[in-house]
């Protein structure tokens, strides 16, 4: 029997394996690594590379964004150490909303930088990413419908912010709630009422929003007269008023345009109005027309005109009537009239003799 080579290990199916299968296995393993090994070198190092570009732009753009919004909010203290620094900018309110705005586009910035960067690198392992894809648009789909009122207060806090619709500190009126803004987020804003009650109102349900505190405000105040004044002199008390409210402090800077008389508003046959109008600062309206109303009034009564709801006028002396007292004549006073006829009374009825 010839010798042969004791083998090195037991196959359960092909028997025991020999040095020299051994050999050629470790032959052929050796070239397969040397002709792969270029192949993983290249993909290592373009998954390495994908890696570090995308960490790399990630921290640029978070970096330039943060240094973005710092500057923003420099500009907005600086602003408001000014003058009109606290008519032009709300530091609050322009902190919140640049912090909101970076925080959104860092997100962005992330989500996008991040998302392809593992396509790439599900690229390089030659995955083929159809299925997957489509099973994303699949899942977002989904969540989209089942999640749609988050998304929908989301998107719409974004272009909130973005537009600069409202901020902190102003007075708007949101449909289903008004009040001072407090807060402004990218999914609930928060007001607080006259009464010093909270609201939180969801971005997705604000349809229509007025914004009393952006521009100007109008102070309207209505003086109503007797119809026998003279309407220029009415004029002419309101605009010497009217004058010296606005030569006078504070008064002067929440005034931004002339007090205007606009003319009658309304006529009627006991009394007349006039409407008395002028531009204010933003929320400075209703003390604009308190102050107003005060000093009309106090001009009024020096000129000597009457304002409608105040004292009654004194009656004229006059020589009275005497025939004011007595009754008008009547018909029935005549006996012999048809009327004074109809009212006697009738004389009383005969007995009638019955007997025979």
């Amino acid at each position: 029997m010839p010798w042969s080579a004791p083998s090195l290990a037991a196959d359960p199916l092909n028997g025991p394996v020999t040095l020299d299968e051994a050999a050629q296995k470790a032959t052929n393993a050796a070239g397969w690594v040397e002709e792969n090994w270029s192949t993983w070198l290249n993909t290592g190092l373009r998954i390495l590379l994908i890696i570090v570009v995308a960490l790399l732009l990630r921290m640029a753009i978070r970096r330039a964004l943060t240094k973005l919004i710092e500057r923003m909010n420099r500009s907005a203290q600086a602003v408001e150490g000014t003058a009109l620094g606290g008519l032009l900018v709300n530091a609050e309110r322009r902190r919140q909303r640049s912090e909101a705005i970076g925080s959104v586009l860092r997100s962005v910035a992330s989500f996008l930088i991040l998302g392809t960067a593992g396509l790439m690198i599900l690229g390089a392992f030659k995955i083929d990413l159809a299925p997957l894809l489509a099973s994303a648009g699949v899942a977002g789909v989904a969540i989209g419908f089942g999640a749609r009122n988050l998304v929908t207060d989301f998107l719409s806090g974004v272009f909130m912010i973005l537009e600069d619709q409202y901020g902190v500190g102003d007075s708007v009126d949101a449909g289903v709630a008004s009040g001072e803004v407090i807060e402004v987020g990218l999914r609930v804003t928060k007001l607080r009422g006259d009464n010093g009650e909270i609201w939180y109102v969801r971005n997705g349900e604000i349809k229509r929003i007025g914004n009393l505190s952006q521009g100007w405000a109008t102070a309207a105040v209505d003086v109503t007269v007797r119809p026998t004044e003279d309407l220029d002199h009415v004029r002419s008390v309101i605009t010497e008023a009217a004058d010296a409210l606005a030569k006078d402090e504070p008064w002067n800077e929440r005034l931004w345009g002339p007090v205007e008389v606009l003319g009658l508003n309304e006529v009627l046959l006991d009394s007349m109005t006039v409407r008395v109008a002028a531009k204010t600062m933003p929320g400075k309206a209703l003390g604009v027309e308190r102050e107003l109303r005060w000093r009309i009034k106090r001009a009024f009564d020096e000129a000597g005109i009457r304002i409608v709801g105040g004292l009654p006028a004194p009656a004229e002396e006059s020589t009275p009537d005497p025939t004011a007292g007595m009754a008008a004549p009547s018909a029935f006073a005549s006996p012999t009239s048809p009327q004074g006829v109809a009212a006697t009374p009738l004389p009383p009825a005969q007995p009638t003799n019955l007997t025979k």
